[in-house]
């Protein structure tokens, strides 16, 4: 096992798990098996950063896009999550982790929001990382919403006119009270941000790995953290 005493953890870790589908076809097997697999990935992740010390991994599992997808895909993922929500529960519980979601839950089937609710509920009080699903989310659009919020408290007089810092608008986002990513990660080789995490990424050192997702491992995540170590963070400074 390597060892990551001198390693400098990431405090908060985001990953686009890109490559699901990619993996199946390369095997031959139906798209939603790639995602059945993707998941599995996600709940080996879930304990090695618990135990690395990573105190915020945030995951793209659902975007506002993906529903473009084929019905049978778009069916294939809420049936997988119907089916992963208990044993994520379980994962969560046994590693003292915190599981919170963004995005716009209230476009999911009730069942699956009423699975998200229990999620969230009965791990509040978890701390030694918090899991953060991005479900059924979008950047710009989370980035509407907040604005539509800060809106709605300017005209009740509850904020000033004006008077808006980013700290402030920070406060309307899904995110609010979570640090930045320090570190974002893409798997599968791609190279763009795909709608994610839009306004937090301002300043988080990105990692492209060609490991297709559900080939991402402890080693990979490891290496991924290695190349992090190497980048000097000056945040617009010299």
């Amino acid at each position: 096992m390597e060892d990551t005493r001198d390693m400098n953890i990431p405090q908060s870790i985001a990953i686009i798990m890109d490559g699901n589908g990619r993996w199946a076809q390369k095997r031959g097997l139906p798209r939603n098996m790639g995602h059945r697999e993707g998941c599995k990935a996600v709940e080996s992740l879930i304990e090695d950063c618990a135990r690395l010390g990573v105190k915020y991994l945030t995951v793209y599992a659902f975007s506002t896009e993906n529903w473009k997808r084929s019905e049978e895909e778009v069916s294939g993922l809420m049936q997988l999550f119907r089916y992963y929500a208990e044993r994520l529960l379980k994962k969560a519980k046994e590693n003292g982790v915190r599981v919170r979601m963004i995005g716009d839950r209230s476009r999911f089937p009730e069942d699956i929001i009423a699975s998200i609710n229990k999620l969230e509920a009965e791990t509040r009080d978890n701390t030694v990382m918090t899991f953060v699903m991005a479900a059924n989310y979008g950047g710009r659009d989370e980035i509407r919403r907040a604005a539509m919020r800060y809106a709605e408290d300017v005209s009740q007089g509850i904020r000033k006119k004006g008077e808006l810092s980013e700290a402030d608008f920070s406060e309307y986002l899904d995110t609010a009270g979570m640090p930045d990513p320090d570190l974002l990660i893409r798997t599968s080789g791609e190279l763009r941000l795909s709608n994610f995490l839009m306004w937090q990424c301002a300043y988080s050192e990105i990692v492209i790995t060609d490991v297709l997702w559900p080939d991402f491992d402890k080693a990979e995540l490891l290496e991924c953290i290695k190349e992090f170590n190497g980048r000097k963070r000056r945040f617009g400074g010299v």
